[in-house]
């Protein structure tokens, strides 16, 4: 009896988690297909969470009160960043 319900449950439960996230992937693309600008679209303004020309200040350079360090950071190089890159006949 049991086995009977949930056999036809399933089926309906499976169609209703499918349409959801159907519509949950189209609402979502839909908001993506309407942040790229189109040619003719009136200009629109910044986006509230525009950070353009912002300063940001990554907590890694914080010291315990808040402040920026004044202690010596650590930085990596790796070899050829300011090299010229090498041409193909060039048998370095």
């Amino acid at each position: 009896m049991v086995s009977e319900v949930f056999s036809k449950l399933l089926p309906l439960l499976y169609g209703a988690c499918f349409l959801a996230l159907l519509w949950q992937a189209f609402r979502i693309m839909g908001r993506g297909f309407s942040a790229v600008p189109r040619p003719g679209d009136p200009p629109s303004r910044v986006p509230r969470g525009d950070r353009t020309g912002r300063l940001t200040i990554h907590p890694e350079l914080l010291d315990a009160d808040g402040q920026l360090t004044r202690d010596d950071l650590l930085t990596v190089r790796f070899g050829g960043d300011n090299e010229q890159p090498a041409s193909p006949n060039d048998p370095s």
